[in-house]
């Protein structure tokens, strides 16, 4: 997409081409080299007068923008790349009660996949679970996570579910070895700790992909400087974001999750793996 060589004056510049690269640097961004953008940027800039670059790129960003590229530049711009190509949001929200109950089950399998360029939701992948070992919910575990008995009646045991995981990671791309994933929870206990006791419970092998994660308090601490002591809310309030949908909601959970996340890789948090290898 030639934008400068269309409808752009180049009265200020002496070689056309120089134009074209601009528009090229940005239209091309997402498949130009991230390491090899900055040396670009700067070879062409020394090829033109003092303040081209500038001016020209302020007009390309308008016209991109009236062509319906402004939201996607922007994003790809306003924080540095992350080292995944997806963030694979999960929360899960388990059977209990006071005092706890033992095993505990998976009752809300939700995850979000989020670009890890423009940290925007993709695709989601959202199911209750029917608990087997306790199948009737308490009421504590329903005012805590808003889970009602009839919304996990029925529904896929847990193998069954993780089989239908398997094939949406499938669906999406996720399980190409070129494209790197991790997925995020807030806190170990998911994946450190509910879904393989759990699966240790039933017989069930744990796919591999679920062996490495994103601690989004570690991230958080690291990013800020504090220990969201609270989890979610703790870390809203430090970000001054509003909380999305229900505590203790999974989805809702994942969503305030992204939410925090896109924050922090726009203040140019770059997100690194947290659990160690298993």
């Amino acid at each position: 997409m030639y934008v400068c060589m269309s409808n752009l004056s180049l009265s200020s510049v002496s070689d056309a081409s120089g134009c074209s690269m601009i528009a090229l640097l940005h239209t091309g961004a997402a498949k130009f080299p991230q390491n090899l953008l900055p040396r670009a940027r700067q070879a062409v800039c020394s090829l033109l007068p003092a303040g081209v670059f500038e001016g020209y790129s302020s007009i390309v960003s308008r016209k991109l923008a009236s062509h319906g590229f402004g939201a996607s530049m922007a994003a790809m711009s306003s924080f540095p790349p992350q080292r995944y190509h997806y963030f694979l949001v999960l929360d899960f929200e388990a059977t209990c009660d006071k005092p706890q109950i033992h095993p505990q089950e998976i009752i809300e399998f939700p995850i979000l996949k989020l670009n890890g360029r423009t940290m925007e939701i993709e695709s989601t992948f959202h199911m209750y679970v029917q608990p087997v070992v306790h199948p009737q919910l308490t009421p504590f575990c329903t005012e805590l996570t808003g889970i009602i008995q009839g919304m996990v009646d029925g529904q896929p045991s847990l193998q069954q579910v993780l089989e239908r995981v398997d094939e949406w990671m499938a669906k999406e791309g996720l399980l190409d070895p070129s494209v790197k994933s991790i997925f995020v929870t807030c806190g170990d206990w998911d994946l450190k700790v509910m879904l393989p006791g759990q699966c240790q419970y039933l017989g069930l092998p744990v796919a591999d992909y679920f062996k490495q994660w994103i601690n989004l308090k570690k991230a958080y601490s690291f990013a800020m400087g504090s220990w969201p002591k609270n989890g979610l809310l703790d870390m809203n309030k430090g970000l001054n974001l509003q909380h999305i949908g229900r505590p203790h909601s999974g989805i809702d959970d994942c969503k305030n999750i992204a939410n925090i996340m896109k924050t922090l890789a726009h203040r140019g948090f770059i997100f690194k793996q947290t659990s160690k290898p298993f």
